[in-house]
């Protein structure tokens, strides 16, 4: 079991219905909002990665702290549901470009109480996969894993839902579950056979505060 806090903020159009947010969603900006679609900028922190994070890495690559940046986009096909892409492409951290898709229905419970839930789908180019997944001759030697070099595709499957509390109308708290099935490259890679398993689980609470400000008159 590992604990971790995850930062996460977006801004949008002063006044603006407060919409559908996700877990999975990264800092982002609406510069194009029509209602029922929005465009922008989106950016992910990357944490470094290596022996100290968990001894299962020990002797590979140290991966260092980062940032995805690129575009995102979401769409309401209808008034309990969203769809949501992004499209980043890694820096220091990686070289490689990740493509994220998922999609959430959601329901209000009660005024305050809201249940949602949807499929999640993540491809990457064999940079990434290389960076986070790859066992060249030397780390293979160091780290015991078998030499690994993987191509790009398919990253992982999943589903994730959440329960989210409405406390105030500025704080909002979740609960919230996910569970990632990785594929293709990640899945073959000697890291994830020899030392980890691809289903990943994921469980945790949230809370968030809203803060409503404006630039000029």
């Amino acid at each position: 079991m590992t604990l971790s806090v995850m930062p996460q903020f977006s801004l949008g159009k002063t006044g603006a219905v407060t919409r559908f947010s996700s877990i999975n969603d990264n800092a982002a900006i609406a510069i194009l909002d029509t209602g029922s679609f929005q465009l922008g900028p989106v950016g992910k922190l990357l944490s470094q990665r290596d022996g100290g994070t968990s001894r299962d890495l020990n002797g590979l690559k140290t991966i260092r702290l980062g940032v995805e940046a690129g575009v995102f986009a979401n769409f309401y096909p209808a008034s309990w549901l969203r769809l949501r892409a992004e499209v980043r492409q890694g820096i220091r951290s990686h070289d490689g470009l990740v493509a994220d898709f998922w999609g959430d229905a959601f329901a209000d419970l009660t005024p305050t109480l809201r249940l949602s839930g949807g499929p999640r789908l993540s491809i990457a180019t064999q940079r990434y996969f290389d960076a986070y997944y790859g066992v060249d001759p030397a780390r293979s030697a160091i780290s015991g894993l078998a030499v690994y070099a993987p191509g790009g595709g398919l990253h992982s499957t999943g589903f994730g839902g959440a329960l989210t509390w409405k406390a105030t109308d500025r704080i909002t708290t979740s609960l919230f579950a996910e569970y990632t099935r990785l594929l293709g490259a990640a899945a073959d890679s000697t890291l994830v056979a020899q030392r980890g398993t691809p289903d990943q689980f994921l469980v945790g609470v949230s809370a968030t505060y809203r803060f409503d400000f404006s630039i000029g008159k």
